[in-house]
C-alpha cells in the first residue's frame, strides 16, 4: 500500500515537474531570448517562439545537468527532498510563475524555485547552506549592474560616431568566439558537467592543456570575426541583423541549460528520496524537461515576448546586440557555476541599460518598478508559502 501511494506521489511529482517546465518556457526561457531581436524587428514573434523552442531543448540537454544538481540537492542540507516535498514546491513555483504569464508581469522563476525549495527545505527540517546562498545572491545582485553596465557601454561604443560598425561588430563577435569556446557540454567530456570546445579538441596534443585552450580559443574567435566581416562587406544592416540573432540563438541555447534544471531538480531530488527501487538517470530528466521547455515556447512565449519586446523598450539592432551579449556571458557563468538565475532579470537588466544608452528613450520606469516588486515578491512569497505548506502536509 505504501508503494502504491510513493509511485502516485511520483506520478504527481512528474506532472508537476512538466508544468514547471511548461511554464518556464513560456516565460522566462521561452520569452526573453529573442524579445530585443523581436523588438528590433529583426525576427517576427512566432519565429522567435518557434526557434527558442527547438534552442532550449538542446540546451537542456547539454548543458542542464549543473543547475539540475544544485536545485535539486544543493539548497538545503541534511536532507533529500521527499516526493511529496518536491511536488508541493513544485506545484507552488509553477503557479506563481503562471500567474506572471497571464498577467504579463515577468515573475522571476529562479527566484520562486529557489525560495519554494528553501522554504520547502527548511519546514522539513533541513539546514541552510549558507556558502550557495551567499554565492546565489551575490550573482542576483551583480546582475543589474553588471549586465546593465556592459550593455550601457556597448551601446554606447556602437552608437559613437567615430567607431564604425566594420571594427566593432568583428570584435564583439570574437569575444563571443572566446566565450563559446570555453563553455561546457556534456557530450564533450566524461564529467558532469562535459567540456568545453576548447579542451576536447586540444587534449592529446602536444601541448600543456593551458596552452593549447588559448590557442583554440583564438581560432574559435577569430572564425567568427572573420565571418563578420565578410558579412558585413555584403551590407551592414544585414550583418547587423544576423549577428542579432546569432547572439539570440545563443542566449535561448543558454536559457535551456540554465532553466530547466529549476524544473527537474525537486524531481531528481525526488526519485533519490524515493524508498522504491527505481533509478532515473540525469539525462533523461534532462531530456523530460526539455520537452516541457519546447512545449511552453510554442504555446506560451509569443504572450511574453511581445511584452518584453514592446513594453520595456524599443529597440534598435545596436541597442539590441548590446542587451545580448551580457545576457549570453552571465547566462554561461551562471550554468557554470551551477547558478539557478533569472532570465527575466538578466534579460531586462540589459534591455534598461542599452535603453538608457540613448537617453532612456523607450524605458518605462514604472514597469520596472513593477517588475522588481514581483520578484522580490515571489522569492518571498514563494519562501513563506513553502514552509508554510510543507508544515501542514506533514501535521496531517
Amino acid at each position: 500500500m505504501a508503494a502504491l501511494s510513493t509511485i502516485a506521489i511520483l506520478a504527481v511529482a512528474t506532472l508537476a515537474s512538466l508544468f514547471m517546465a511548461w511554464t518556464i518556457g513560456a516565460g522566462s526561457s521561452g520569452s526573453t531570448p529573442f524579445a530585443p531581436a523581436v523588438g528590433a524587428r529583426a525576427i517576427s514573434v512566432m519565429r522567435a517562439g518557434f526557434l527558442v523552442g527547438i534552442l532550449g531543448l538542446l540546451g537542456a540537454i547539454l548543458q542542464g545537468a549543473n543547475v539540475a544538481d544544485a536545485v535539486g540537492t544543493g539548497l538545503v542540507g541534511g536532507l533529500t527532498l521527499s516526493p511529496t516535498a518536491a511536488t508541493v514546491l513544485l506545484l507552488l513555483a509553477a503557479g506563481l510563475v503562471a500567474v506572471g504569464i497571464f498577467t504579463g508581469y515577468p515573475i522571476a522563476t529562479a527566484f520562486t524555485v529557489t525560495g519554494a525549495v528553501i522554504g520547502v527545505g527548511l519546514g522539513l527540517g533541513g539546514s541552510p547552506v549558507w556558502s550557495k546562498y551567499a554565492e546565489i545572491g551575490t550573482l542576483w545582485l551583480l546582475v543589474p549592474f553588471v549586465g546593465g553596465g556592459v550593455a550601457y557601454a556597448t551601446a554606447r561604443v556602437l552608437r559613437h560616431e567615430s567607431v564604425p560598425e566594420r571594427y566593432t561588430i568583428p570584435v564583439l563577435g570574437a569575444i563571443i568566439g572566446l566565450i563559446v569556446a570555453n563553455i561546457p557540454f556534456t557530450l564533450l567530456g566524461s564529467g558532469a558537467g562535459g567540456a568545453s570546445i576548447a579542451t576536447a579538441t586540444t587534449t592529446g596534443l602536444p601541448l600543456s592543456s593551458t596552452v593549447g585552450q588559448a590557442l583554440a580559443s583564438l581560432l574559435v574567435a577569430a572564425l567568427v570575426a572573420g565571418a563578420l566581416v565578410w558579412d558585413l562587406d555584403a551590407g551592414v544592416e544585414s550583418a547587423e541583423r544576423h549577428f542579432l540573432l546569432a547572439l539570440g540563438a545563443l542566449v535561448a541555447f543558454s536559457a535551456g541549460g540554465s532553466q530547466v534544471g529549476l524544473a527537474v531538480g525537486p524531481l531528481l531530488a525526488a526519485f533519490q528520496g524515493s524508498s522504491l527501487p527505481i533509478s532515473v538517470s540525469l539525462f533523461a530528466l534532462l531530456v523530460f524537461g526539455g520537452v516541457g521547455l519546447l512545449a511552453g515556447s510554442w504555446m506560451g512565449a509569443p504572450r511574453m515576448i511581445k511584452a518584453i519586446a514592446q513594453d520595456y523598450s524599443s529597440l534598435g539592432p545596436r541597442r539590441s546586440i548590446a542587451a545580448l551579449i551580457p545576457s549570453f556571458a552571465i547566462a554561461q557563468v551562471a550554468v557554470v557555476f551551477g547558478i539557478p538565475v533569472s532570465f527575466n532579470e538578466i534579460i531586462v537588466s540589459a534591455v534598461v541599460g542599452s535603453g538608457f544608452a540613448a537617453g532612456g528613450a523607450g524605458v518605462s520606469k514604472r514597469k520596472m518598478a513593477n517588475t522588481v516588486l514581483a520578484w522580490v515578491g515571489s522569492l518571498a512569497l514563494a519562501l513563506g508559502a513553502g514552509y508554510a505548506v510543507i508544515t501542514l502536509v506533514e501535521a496531517l
